[in-house]
């Protein structure tokens, strides 16, 4: 079958003709419709990692937000059939840990990361296998077509754990969302459909216009202000009383900030302060952006400020595959419409531009391959 190989750091992939997939007692082969094209995949093409000993290894078939049909059904695999549309999770649980058992499977102790480790190939390919099959393979309803399940990939699902279960966003509350790639989008479009208001961050204007048409009441041009956290405190005025009331302000860096969720969506750490310095009194900070070799993995943080205003600082990483039928039921009611950020489909030989676009922030919303 046709895949696309990293063989060199920073150098186009290979696509090459590689074995089938083996399959497992407890996995499913999956023959793959599509799969998004993830900034995660470039931290991967760039050799990142090495700071916390997470980088993948030259050879590995990259990719990670597959959906697609079952080709192929393991002997102690009992809930899925062959025919079945299926997503699948990045981060894959073995089902049987404490971890997993308590609904946690995003986090699983002995998990894999689909795509980033060897024993895990990755679905830029024709087809990818899926272990532990029963407890991470997801149906898809009809109504979702494989290249909407794609776009809920890590992205999507990342940022609705984060919110809906991580921060707990309520209808009412403010968000900001630092960084308007495809994971702050999926940020945007879920914490509107929870009823929240959002001030969507970034510096240019393509994609703050794709986070209006996401939802964004405001929008704030990180390279046109000098001090983003007052942009925002500004921008949260509107509208609101928030700016003639003493209640939930809170000085940072000179500035009276006023959100109550914010969101790090890039991975900076102007963002990451920015962010935190966004926040009103008893706050949350919600970190989904991985550093770069700039930061490697390694961000200075306002400990007695956050002390201070008992800010939460958390993070948050895939999805339980226990909770996507919450995001799939949102999706059918339409209140979801992950759908929406897709901006391009792709073919194979097409990743590797798509990768080094990234570098130079020119991608936008997200893209998903859908001919292998």
């Amino acid at each position: 079958m046709r895949a696309a190989v990293l063989e060199a750091y920073r150098e186009p992939l290979s696509i090459e003709s590689v074995s089938e997939p083996d399959l497992a007692s407890h996995g499913i082969v999956v023959e793959v419709e599509a799969c998004g094209v993830c900034r995660s995949d470039w931290h991967a093409w760039q050799g990142h990692g090495e700071w916390a000993d997470d980088r993948v290894s030259r050879g590995q078939i990259l990719g990670h937000e597959p959906a697609g049909r079952v080709a192929a059904v393991g002997g102690g695999v009992d809930r899925l059939e062959v025919g079945d549309r299926v997503a699948i999770p990045f981060n894959l649980g073995d089902g049987s840990c404490e971890q997993c058992r308590s609904g946690h499977g995003n986090v699983c102790a002995d998990g894999l990361a689909l795509g980033f480790e060897s024993s895990v190939p990755g679905a830029f390919a024709e087809r990818v296998h899926v272990p532990y099959a029963d407890f991470n393979a997801t149906k898809l309803p009809e109504s979702v077509s494989s290249t909407d399940a794609a776009a809920l990939g890590c992205r999507y699902v990342t940022a609705f754990h984060a919110l809906a279960h991580r921060a707990d966003v309520r209808a009412g509350d403010w968000i900001a969302v630092h960084g308007c790639g495809g994971l702050g989008l999926a940020a945007v479009q879920i914490a509107v459909a929870f009823g929240a208001s959002v001030v969507a961050v970034d510096v240019r204007d393509e994609p703050l216009e794709l986070a209006a048409d996401a939802g964004a009441d405001e929008l704030v041009d990180a390279s046109a202000v000098s001090d983003v956290p007052a942009a925002i405190a500004e921008a949260v005025a509107v509208g609101t009383d928030r700016d003639r009331s003493s209640e939930g302000r809170r000085d940072g860096r000179g500035t009276n900030a006023g959100v109550d969720v914010s969101v790090d969506a890039l991975g900076r750490a102007e963002t990451c302060r920015n962010s935190l310095d966004s926040l009103r009194i008893r706050g949350t900070h919600i970190q989904l952006g991985l550093t770069t070799d700039a930061e490697r993995g390694e961000v200075s943080l306002p400990i007695d400020e956050l002390t201070r205003w008992d800010i939460d600082f958390l993070g948050s990483r895939g999805m339980p595959p226990s909770r996507y039928d919450e995001i799939l039921r949102m999706i059918a009611s339409g209140r979801l419409n992950p759908g929406q950020l897709v901006t391009k489909t792709v073919a194979l030989e097409d990743v590797s531009d798509r990768l080094a676009a990234m570098t130079a922030y020119e991608t936008r919303g997200i893209e998903v391959v859908t001919e292998f």
